[in-house]
């Protein structure tokens, strides 16, 4: 096999590094120091570490202080044994390996037959004297088995102190916006500030932080949440960073499939539903999934697969406002008010408008736009002029994430690893009336994948190389119900509609005074949200005495293509006003009212433009530990 020499493999990992800064990391340690009954150390003496679940093994002779030290471990289970000439031989298993755990076993040797085995069958020391960095671990059985609703696994560092959870943070992430899934605040940190990595990867976008990937419960082997005194290798964030390991098969078959199924027959219907006769919201929740795990070659390759699907259907109960019917056609009789002509002219400062007869809106009067939009609104199904349209809004989505990784010991120098998660969701938008006009950011769409590459090269016992490439790309889409739509149908002119692309165009915003539930409608559209993180994380380990030296390097290219426009077909505004007797002491009027009659306060429309950005950060690190 061919040999890498030091000054290349320096060079090499140099090579992508430019300005101080950090890296990050994922990996255990194991560390100790071999000794005799009387607490004499004993230099030469050979120590293995074997991964009881893919049977790698690493060798390694203790230096003249009887002190070892293996690195770069992946999490899990492993066996520790120590021999020398003239001693038995000492083994110990299972030590548990968890994610940055840094695990100190001092082998004690007894004088006698090497052939004869002393075996250790303990717990893993629980105090790492090692590291003097401050997080907490949320191991395998918590992340497997802690109830969940909708089974967020992000949902779970809240277990560790100086973790505060923001906002909708503590929900599915389905139906809830995009920058929940990392609103949490680490360590006095502000929320979103955070940094977030999956198996040494990154998963935060340049816009905004964004963590762009949430993994599904039973696909996380573990991960740690670190606040506080951080090693040089971790930066790029403001608080703390939670780090994640995903699973990996060995040499036995593992699998599971599980279903969570919640409905609505033992919830009990709203207060406000009850009051205003309607039923108890539907509600369907399903969450169902598979697991596997095992070799492909013995001792060699290794798979782990996942997939999860969620699907949600429930009613939101909503109270709104609604025009009555008669209002609608223009008939404001059963208002206790008048309703004033806003084009009649005073004939003197203190002369008022001239009322409409009967607060009738004559159909000749009435703007053509407006009479299209009016149907907007549902027609009403509780008594009143207002909160008089109670509903059971038809809300929920999809969601479905598929993991693959597999893991190759190539030889006994060489571990390789590659991994591809695709995360894709779907929200609905929530149309209250059924008349096509959404009250919310929906519908909406997202889909994440990540590749990751790694390569750990043992050069020698005491000299590492690992090298980590990733490449996340984010795509995010809102796309109203009513997108595309003909706007001609309003009434508007030829040189408007000229103005707005096709994929622009969707149902105009009325923002009525009394009724202005869809004031909040201008989300708009989002044509083009794509966000990649490209990373290059190399790290060189470097074990000499009671020195271990890591010098690394984190080179990310981070780029943001944006279209959006919140109101391109616009946004109008209507309030009661200009149907009132006097605009500046007004008497009576009513938003409707001047809706109908197209007499608006403002508005305006909203030209699409396109926004593309780069940053490209490049971190360098030298961290000694000093034993």
């Amino acid at each position: 096999m061919r040999t890498i020499s030091l000054p290349v493999a320096l060079a090499a990992c140099l090579a992508l590094l430019s300005v101080p800064a950090f890296g990050q990391t994922f990996y255990g340690t194991v560390v100790g120091t071999v000794q005799d009954s009387t607490g004499a150390v004993i230099p030469g003496a050979s120590v293995t570490l074997s991964n009881l679940s893919t049977g790698e093994q690493r060798v390694q002779e203790t230096e003249a202080s009887g002190l070892y030290r293996f690195v770069n471990l992946v999490p899990g289970q492993y066996r520790l044994e120590a021999r020398s000439e003239g001693f038995k031989q000492f083994a110990q298993e299972p030590i548990v390996v968890e994610v940055e755990a840094s695990i100190r076993i001092d082998p004690s040797l007894e004088i006698g037959d090497v052939t004869e085995v002393v075996e250790v069958v303990s717990s893993t020391p629980l105090l790492q004297s090692q590291t003097s960095s401050l997080g907490q671990v949320v191991e395998s059985r918590k992340v497997t088995e802690t109830p969940l609703n909708g089974r967020n696994v992000l949902n779970l560092v809240a277990l560790a102190p100086g973790v505060v959870p923001q906002g909708q943070s503590m929900q599915s992430p389905t139906g809830v916006n995009i920058f929940a899934w990392g609103h949490y605040q680490l360590g006095g940190g502000q929320s979103n500030q955070s940094a977030t990595t999956l198996a040494g990867a990154p998963v935060n976008m340049g816009y905004a932080n964004l963590t762009a990937l949430g993994k599904t419960q039973d696909a996380v082997q573990e991960f740690k949440i670190k606040t506080n005194n951080l090693g040089a290798e971790v930066g790029r964030f403001a608080g703390g960073v939670i780090n994640m390991t995903t699973k990996s098969g060995g040499n036995e078959f593992h699998g599971s499939a599980y279903e969570f199924l919640r409905n609505k027959v033992l919830n009990s219907n709203t207060f406000f539903n009850n009051a205003s006769g309607i039923g108890t919201p539907p509600f369907v929740q399903n969450q169902w999934g598979a697991n596997v795990g095992g070799p492909i070659v013995k001792d060699e390759v290794f798979f782990f697969s996942s997939y999860e699907g969620y699907r949600q259907r429930q009613g939101r109960s909503l109270l709104l406002d609604s025009p009555t019917v008669s209002m609608q056609r223009g008939d404001f009789s059963e208002l206790g008010q008048m309703i004033h002509d806003p084009f009649s002219i005073a004939t003197a400062e203190d002369a008022p408008r001239t009322p409409f007869p009967n607060n009738l809106v004559p159909d000749a009067m009435q703007d053509a736009t407006a009479r299209s939009l009016s149907h907007l609104w549902g027609q009403p199904n509780q008594p009143g002029l207002n909160i008089n349209f109670a509903a059971n809004a038809s809300d929920g989505g999809d969601n479905d994430q598929l993991n693959n990784r597999v893991d190759w010991t190539a030889s006994d120098k060489h571990r390789l690893m590659g991994r591809w998660t695709w995360w894709d969701n779907l929200t609905f938008g929530v149309d209250p009336y059924g008349t096509g006009a959404h009250i919310d950011a929906g519908p909406e769409t997202f889909t994440t994948n990540q590749w990751v590459i790694g390569d750990t090269y043992l050069i020698s016992p005491t000299t590492i190389l690992d090298i980590r490439l990733a490449w996340t790309r984010f795509r995010y889409d809102r796309s109203p119900a009513s997108q595309g739509i003909d706007l001609a149908q309003f009434a508007w002119p030829s040189s408007l509609l000229s103005q707005i692309p096709d994929n622009f165009r969707h149902i105009p915003t009325p923002c009525v005074e009394g009724y202005s539930l869809f004031c909040a409608q201008g989300t708009g559209s989002i044509i083009i949200a794509r966000q990649d993180n490209v990373a290059a994380l190399p790290s060189l380990t470097l074990i000499r005495g009671r020195h271990t030296l890591k010098i690394g390097g984190d080179v990310r290219r981070l780029t943001h293509n944006y279209a959006q426009s919140n109101t391109p077909s616009g946004i109008f505004n209507f309030n009661s006003r200009f149907t009132a007797s006097d605009p500046f002491n007004p008497v009576g009027g009513w938003g409707f009212a001047s809706f109908l009659l197209g007499s608006g306060t403002g508005g305006g429309v909203t030209t699409p433009g396109l926004v593309a950005g780069q940053m490209i950060y490049r971190a360098a690190y030298l961290n000694d530990q000093w034993q």
